[in-house]
């Protein structure tokens, strides 16, 4: 009973509210303006009139129609009653192998409980990357601390169905691929969907994505019917799309609106921009508005979006203060405006932080100069005088400004410009880019000579901020440079995504 916070009981008491549990809706008579009920456990029906009608009806786990799917031990985890019976399951079954198919948030947090239970996992997913709001290079870490932690992933292949073998107890999990995985349980983590049918069953419009269609004020198509979460189809604030994001937040938020227009209000919902963070063992990963791949295939306002992104991989705070961690972040901004479009980050501390805060800029339109004139919390073993959200910033002005134009590692391509390692020659022997030269920053001015004029020169580092002063040194000395962003950090990343 601790996880249930909040009682028919209590708000009875504390609200005056009438919470009738046991009861559920069958269906809706929009013209006379009533409910049918039924008590779930008597059997007794009775109907119930409104003059508003709210439908939060959320959502429910996604079981795809496959072969076996109805077999003992292949769960689904959306309710206390859920977490029970995979306990259960574990402990009476003496459980030690798992197969988890869906590598969103739930199917990653379930393999982590699991792990931490003793059980060996498996993690299925048919997309190539695990956390599919994210772009791929940024799931990159998350997918390499998985693996360190003892977990198996199989990507880009899906479940074809399950079978049980002969000792009656051992599921089978087999993929589309033809590679089968033997367990004693399975978690079934593939998503989930609107919970319309009353919706659909009284007439009320309905969207492409499953979910029930709102204005911004959470109206139906029925003036006197509101629907809010995982049931209601909103607007995206950066794409201007239909969307589904099921998170609490939004839903909270639509709640308060729905109920300030019923009593007379002119509130507005603003649309979502699907702002998330989910922690996988010991690393966070976060992110706000859209990802490089919705803008890709959506667009902004119905048009072929016109973006640009940098990487950077800053300290959660200072290096000189114990403790300091790295952040993997991608910032999307316009290159008409500077307007942000959207942020991920992953890492081990002040992941959320940095998220939240382009969050709020990005909802109320702000530019990268905005972030990059930001004033943040500042003491050593919180941050850094500048912020990763104002280096980000910087770095996205910079660019916008002509200051210190970028280019990503797609761009060596022919014909091919000339590639400037500015790193010292130890890092350079350790790894570095076919075909580029070496030349540490720090002899860089005295070497001058050595590099071309009538070529462009595409610097790189670690991390990206060696090469961007070389990159400035360079532009002011007449030559065409570019800062490759990320550095060889980000280059690791890209290159395991082309692989898988």
């Amino acid at each position: 009973r601790s996880l249930i916070i909040a009682t028919p009981e209590l708000f009875k008491k504390r609200f005056n509210i009438e919470v009738r549990v046991q009861s559920e809706v069958r269906a809706i008579d929009k013209g006379k303006r009533m409910i049918e009920v039924m008590r779930t456990d008597t059997g007794e029906v009775y109907r119930e009139s409104y003059d508003a009608l709210v439908l939060a009806t959320g959502s429910m786990p996604i079981r795809p129609p496959l072969p076996g799917i109805d077999l003992p031990g292949i769960l689904s985890l959306r309710t206390i009653p859920d977490s029970r019976q995979i306990r259960e399951w574990i402990v009476d079954r003496n459980a030690g192998r798992a197969v988890v198919v869906g590598g969103g948030f739930i199917g990653l947090e379930t393999a982590e409980n699991l792990v931490k239970r003793g059980i060996s996992v498996t993690i299925i997913d048919m997309l190539p990357q695990v956390m599919p709001p994210i772009d791929a290079e940024m799931a990159v870490p998350i997918q390499e601390h998985l693996t360190a932690k003892g977990v198996s992933l199989h990507l880009n292949d899906g479940v074809a169905g399950f079978e049980q073998r002969a000792d009656g107890v051992t599921i089978s999990v087999a993929t589309k691929s033809g590679v089968s995985y033997d367990c004693d349980m399975v978690l079934l983590a593939v998503g989930v969907r609107p919970e319309i049918r009353l919706a659909k069953e009284s007439g009320l419009e309905t969207g492409h994505l499953g979910g029930i269609r709102v204005s911004d004020q959470m109206r139906t198509s029925d003036e006197q019917i509101w629907a809010v979460g995982d049931a209601a189809e909103v607007r995206d604030c950066v794409t201007g799309m239909w969307s589904l994001i099921p998170l609490a937040g939004p839903a909270n938020r639509q709640g308060r609106i729905a109920a300030d227009v019923i009593l007379g209000r002119d509130a507005r919902f603003r649309g979502v921009q699907g702002t998330l963070v989910c922690r996988v063992f010991d690393i966070t990963v976060a992110a706000t508005g859209a990802s490089e791949k919705t803008l890709r295939r959506y667009g902004v306002g119905g048009q072929p979006a016109q973006y640009e992104k940098v990487y950077l991989h800053p300290g959660q705070h200072v290096n000189y203060y114990p403790g300091a961690r790295p952040i993997t972040m991608k910032l999307i901004f316009s290159t008409q405006d500077g307007r942000v479009l959207g942020a991920q980050a992953v890492g081990e501390e002040g992941v959320e932080k940095r998220i939240d805060v382009i969050s709020m800029a990005l909802q109320r339109g702000s530019t990268v100069f905005d972030l990059e004139e930001a004033e943040l919390c500042y003491a050593p073993q919180f941050g850094a005088a500048k912020d990763p959200v104002n280096i980000a910033g910087m770095i996205a002005a910079n660019a916008l400004r002509g200051d210190a134009p970028i280019a990503h590692w797609k761009d060596i391509r022919e014909p091919r410009p000339y590639v400037l390692d500015v790193r010292e020659a130890h890092e350079f022997g350790r790894m570095h880019m076919e075909g580029a030269t070496n030349i540490p920053l720090n002899t860089l001015r005295d070497r001058m000579n050595e590099l071309p004029r009538d070529r462009e020169i595409m610097v790189y580092c670690s991390v990206g901020q060696r090469s961007y002063y070389a990159c400035r040194a360079l532009r002011l000395n007449g030559f065409q440079a570019r800062n490759i962003s990320g550095g060889i950090r980000t280059l690791e990343a890209e290159r395991q995504v082309e692989t898988e």
